[in-house]
């Protein structure tokens, strides 16, 4: 017998420990060569395993173990055979067809029976005496059987008659339910069960992230409110040309990624980090764009935003959300970046203070766009407005730098035309 080890591979420099999350084939199972085996969640991402060889599985770790990379996971027997396919009982398959024809005839017969004494007027049927007796007692004719001519119900069988145990007992039943509702609360349908679930390594490691960014950085927001009519105007102008054109839809996320891209390089504090003792600078703009999976938020990385067109942003928008809602997500999607946006308006928040996303020195917040009164030159106008939040690390990014930011990047929103320019399309024509 030659069996091969089947360990973790290793994913990341960073990562030195994964969970087993589940198991793709189960003991004893033959598989082949490449074929996915097990799902692993690691800090930030999920990924699977493929098969080294073709053979019989023995398991060796359980769902939820945390393991080590380069751990032992399972063993492949090679040398075994494949197994034969099952094959199906035909004679338990015809018994059973056999049961199934006797329950529909005897069903059929029933019925038949049943056909035969509706159809006889006499049958049920009691006479004036006995009907007067029965209703005295509060009895069905249904629950009486006739034993005069074709099954008519004589006055000996009326008198002979009593009412039905079970219904006496239904009837019971039924004024002790209603005396209990009027007298108990209805507060005793309602469940008050727990239940206890194992936190995910990805929550877990939120969880220690989020703790140690408000424990570790001298964390401050500052708002300011953008007004979307341009916006609006523009991709309900040319959404339909863009998305013919360019094969993706016009949505907000790009027009937010290049107006953050533009200002970070104006403002370059809000583009670095702190490592110890010093402020590493970059000189391009990895925006990361905070995505919601069904197991915890993760942030892909938009590479080199500054550098893409509306539709590259748009397709590495789409791309990496469709990676992140089918958990495909790799390290490589998701390191780095120096820069976060997320949008939480798309959940119906109004306002709200993101956390930092460590060790980068700023997040912006998108929330939801609102209809609100406007003072538009003197007049009040109904304008569709969004809150906008920026947090900081002010060990890094000071007042000035951070309110110059936002200021920035809502100029810009709500005048595109300057993205093109970097500046006023009328100064630049003027060359001013």
């Amino acid at each position: 017998m030659s069996k091969i080890e089947i360990k973790v591979p290793s994913i990341g420099e960073s990562v030195t420990e994964v969970t087993l999350s589940s198991w793709l084939v189960e003991d004893g199972d033959y598989v082949k060569l490449d074929q996915a085996l097990a799902e692993f969640e690691s800090d930030k991402a999920t990924f699977e395993m493929p098969s080294e060889a073709t053979g019989i599985i023995t398991r060796v770790a359980k769902e939820g173990d945390d393991v080590k990379i380069g751990g032992l996971v399972a063993y492949i027997d090679t040398d075994a055979a494949a197994p034969e396919k099952s094959i199906v009982n035909s004679q338990q398959s015809e018994v059973k067809t056999e049961e199934i024809k006797a329950e529909e005839k005897e069903d059929e017969n029933l019925k038949s029976e049943t056909s035969n004494l509706k159809s006889n007027y006499a049958t049920g049927t009691p006479s004036p005496a006995a009907k007067k007796i029965l209703d005295e007692k509060g009895i069905e004719t249904t629950e009486v059987k006739g034993t005069g001519i074709d099954g008519r119900i004589t006055k000996e069988d009326a008198e002979k008659a009593q009412k039905s145990e079970t219904l006496l007992v239904k009837s019971e039943e039924n004024e002790t339910e209603k005396k209990t509702n009027i007298q108990q609360p209805i507060t005793n349908n309602f469940s008050r069960s727990e239940r206890v679930e194992k936190m995910t390594r990805m929550r877990k490691t939120i969880s220690r992230r989020l703790v140690a960014v408000k424990n570790e950085t001298a964390m401050l927001t500052t708002f300011n409110e953008v007004d979307m009519t341009r916006i609006h105007e523009i991709r309900a102008q040319y959404k339909k040309d863009f998305e013919e054109k360019k094969g993706i839809g016009l949505g907000f996320m790009s027009f937010f990624t290049k107006a953050c891209a533009i200002a970070l390089q104006k403002y370059p504090a809000i583009n670095a980090y702190i490592d110890d003792e010093n402020i590493i600078y970059h000189d391009f703009c990895d925006i990361s764009i905070a995505v919601s999976t069904p197991k915890g938020l993760v942030v892909p990385v938009i590479r080199n935003a500054e550098s893409l067109s509306f539709a590259g942003v748009e397709k590495e928008i789409k791309r990496l959300a469709l990676l992140g809602r089918d958990g495909a997500l790799s390290l490589q999607d998701m390191d780095g970046g120096t820069f976060t946006i997320t949008n939480g308006g798309v959940f119906g928040s109004l306002m709200s203070t993101p956390i930092i996303n460590a060790p980068q020195s700023a997040i912006l917040g998108m929330h939801k766009i609102q209809d609100r009164p406007m003072a538009i030159n003197g007049k009040v106008e109904i304008r569709p407005m969004m809150y906008l939040a920026l947090s900081y690390d002010h060990r890094i990014v000071d007042g000035k730098e951070s309110v110059g930011f936002l200021v920035m990047v809502k100029d810009l929103l709500e005048n595109p035309e300057k993205m093109l320019f970097c500046s006023d399309p009328v100064k630049a024509l003027l060359e001013i």
